[in-house]
């Protein structure tokens, strides 16, 4: 098997990397198992830690929602506008990358698995909290406070869910994964109309609910150990401290090392973030209007049209990430973004009547390209640092974004369509066409520009920055294949033999032998 604890950019230079950026886009077409066999190859604990981090992922884009579908309820219930409650979506997009900092240091350090739990506490707290919210104040300070829950779960939840899965596997997983977001969507849409305004107390039930089943998720994650990936990192600190240093002295020299080889990658990833964010932000946010305003949809059809647009995102998710570790990250989003583009017209210029199947397609292409994402930035970041790499580029990505729909609207304005019933309208298809064509090819050309370091194991013993930090000795003996068997999947175990191997191997790295 070849080795792919390298990239193929490896070693070049600058001018070399740039010249190769077309070469490499070539499929190199591995085989294609069947995904049935992909999914029995996942064992008990893998398929626990994937379900855990799905769930929570789902409940998180849930929590989100749950202000978007109820801003008219709200905005009469605290005497404000619309505009004044979207302040408290905004004050999510904004407090995100907060949490992506403070809980993606944390369970890198830390662990996996109680930063998770802190984080899903934080969720229960802070839904019921906006359920008894009294005045518009109290409002805005609890969705502040959601914002840094929400961006610190990301990255810990692609972690736990794709970190120990068999290689072969990670593309397809990865797809599943990431649209639990868009399932989320349809929980929330789904308890949305069997909630809100049911009962004497409005829209609160439905924060109230939101509550709930991360109680669950709290139970779960607390019977499941930690990731074996991180095990091994955090045995690694723990030989570190019998040379004499700390752990936390090792953790600060793997930032310094991931900071001093990695930062122009870091930015790349943050670049490469908002674009995707833009990309499914234009495509997604202004369309429910367009369809009322422009193609006099009632709120019936919209949430028709938006549950099948939803059902394309789930299933191009899905599809594409299997693809992807057939033919490649890169190549996968490009052919998605030049599909994508070229349904553009259709999807906001079709007549009423056909739109939806647009709408599905373009949905399919838009999140079909987000499927990779997941574990194409864990192949990408640092492993000491994978947790918080892939949260905080993420959340970075999305606060650049976060204008897009301002953007899109105050462009809108300059393609007024004549009033109907004596209502104003703005030409939103043209718009969001214009919109998405400039973000599909701004991704593709930084995708294209932008490394791929396709099935990169995820072991210590393959992390060039660990060797820098503890020697060739320690990663070699004490993280190979072997360990492995002598650890086993809960990090613990190993016998006499392998603390026998350690001492030698501080010793080793002492110089004393």
């Amino acid at each position: 098997m070849a080795d792919n604890s390298k990239p193929l950019h490896h070693g070049m230079s600058a001018g070399e990397y740039l010249r190769s950026r077309i070469s490499s886009l070539k499929p190199p077409l591995l085989d294609a198992p069947n995904p049935i066999w992909l999914l029995r190859s996942v064992n008990r604990t893998q398929w626990a830690f994937f379900f855990v981090a799905f769930a929570a992922w789902t409940w998180d884009a849930f929590d989100f929602f749950t202000v978007s579908l109820t801003v008219s309820d709200l905005a009469e219930s605290f005497g404000r506008s619309k505009t004044d409650i979207t302040w408290g979506i905004t004050l999510v997009l904004m407090f995100r990358s907060v949490g992506s900092i403070l809980f993606g240091i944390a369970a890198d350090r830390y662990g996996r698995k109680w930063p998770f739990i802190v984080n899903n506490l934080l969720f229960i707290v802070l839904e019921l909290g906006t359920g008894f919210c009294n005045t518009y104040g109290q409002f805005l300070a609890c969705r502040a406070l959601f914002g840094v829950a929400m961006g610190g779960l990301y990255g810990n939840a692609a972690a736990t869910a794709l970190e120990d899965l068999p290689e072969e596997t990670r593309g397809l997983m990865s797809g599943i994964l990431q649209q639990g977001y868009a399932f989320g969507y349809l929980l929330a849409t789904a308890f949305a109309r069997g909630l809100v305004n049911t009962t004497p107390h409005g829209w609160r039930p439905l924060f109230w609910f939101g509550a709930g089943p991360p109680v669950l998720i709290i139970a779960f994650r607390l019977v499941l150990p930690e990731t074996q990936a991180y095990t091994e990192r955090a045995q690694l600190r723990k030989d570190a401290q019998a040379r004499g240093d700390s752990a936390s002295q090792t953790f600060i020299c793997e930032g310094k090392i991931a900071v001093r080889k990695h930062w122009l990658l870091l930015i790349y990833l943050v670049l490469l973030m908002a674009g995707f964010n833009f990309m499914s932000h234009g495509s997604q946010d202004l369309y429910p209007t367009m369809l009322q305003n422009q193609f006099s949809f009632n709120a019936d059809q919209v949430t028709v049209t938006q549950i099948v647009a939803n059902l394309g995102a789930m299933l191009g998710g899905t599809v594409v990430g299997f693809c992807s570790q057939i033919f490649g990250r890169r190549i996968s989003i490009i052919v998605m973004c030049v599909i994508g583009g070229a349904l553009l017209y259709p999807y906001t210029f079709v007549a009423p009547e056909a739109v939806i199947a647009a709408a599905f397609f373009e949905q399919f292409c838009v999140q079909g390209a987000w499927g990779v994402i997941p574990i194409h930035l864990m192949e990408l970041s640092p492993g000491a640092f994978r947790t918080f790499v892939v949260g905080t580029s993420y959340q970075l990505g999305n606060l650049v974004s976060s204008a897009s729909s301002t953007i899109e609207s105050t462009i809108g304005e300059r393609f007024p369509l004549p009033p109907k019933n004596g209502v104003a309208r703005d030409d939103y298809g043209r718009v969001i066409c214009i919109f998405m064509g400039c973000v599909y090819i701004y991704v593709i050309v930084l995708t294209l520009l932008g490394p791929e370091h396709l099935r990169r194991p995820f072991d210590v013993a393959h992390d060039d920055d660990a060797r820098e930090i503890a020697g060739d000795a320690i990663v070699e003996f004490g993280y190979d294949a072997g360990r492995r068997e002598d650890v086993g999947v809960d990090g613990k175990g190993g016998g006499k033999d392998l603390e026998d191997g350690r001492e030698k191997l501080v010793a080793v790295a002492d110089h004393r032998v």
